[in-house]
């Protein structure tokens, strides 16, 4: 969780229908009996302490080290150092970013994890957004379709885009890779109004509204 943000300034802490933006995930998070700690990795302590969050019963605070802190350095560089300092037997990582994810998503993609894991058919686990839709590629030439033979949307292959909302791993599939895609990863579909993730003013707006949309009666609105 950084302190500032290049695109939508200060959106970490910025009040999204009624509660500051990081709030959102946390209690998502926290809804989940099935997770025993929430690890937030952050250059902000004093900013969520501004905010009323400290350490708790099931909250840690880890300040991010100074060679981790910038836009530009990788995700799984961060990871590897709350791996190293946080024993798990399984990770789940997520953002402050994706506000609507679910409680229950979290719980079906656990679920789905375990089943694959210990079946020996999986190693990690995804969130996706599916799509079924005509691309072009910059020259407009088509990337995934006839257009001298159309056919309907929904009978085109399905195509999936990371949508960054959930990953879960363990130690040794991050080890094996050193990100947190593993090397036999599951798909795991999110509900589309759950996979909006906050990188520009646009998503801002779209995520008040699917906010609004999802709790117009809310207490965090009032």
């Amino acid at each position: 969780m950084k302190a500032n943000s290049q695109r939508v300034k200060g959106k970490n802490f910025r009040v999204l229908h009624g509660k500051p933006l990081f709030r959102w995930i946390l209690d998502s998070l926290l809804a989940v009996e099935e997770i025993d700690e929430v690890v937030i990795n952050t250059d902000a302590r004093h900013i969520l302490a501004e905010n009323g969050l400290t350490d708790g019963p099931r909250v840690t605070i880890r300040d991010r080290k100074p060679e981790l802190v910038g836009d530009t350095v990788s995700m799984n560089l961060i990871l590897a150092d709350d791996i190293a300092a946080v024993e798990a037997g399984t990770y789940l990582m997520t953002h402050t970013t994706n506000p609507m994810l679910s409680s229950a998503t979290m719980t079906a993609a656990l679920a789905r994890y375990r089943e694959r894991t210990a079946a020996g058919t999986a190693d990690s686990l995804f969130t996706v957004n599916r799509i079924q839709t005509r691309f072009y590629r910059e020259d407009g030439s088509p990337v995934n379709h006839d257009p001298d033979n159309l056919v309907q949307t929904q009978d085109l292959e399905p195509w999936y885009e990371e949508n960054s909302c959930l990953y879960l791993f363990s130690r040794e599939s991050f080890a094996a890779t050193g990100a947190r895609i593993g090397k036999a990863p599951v798909m795991h579909e999110t509900p589309a109004l759950e996979s909006v993730d906050i990188d520009t003013p646009d998503d801002w707006d779209l995520a008040c509204a699917v906010a609004a949309i999802k709790y117009p009666f809310s207490e965090a609105a009032e």
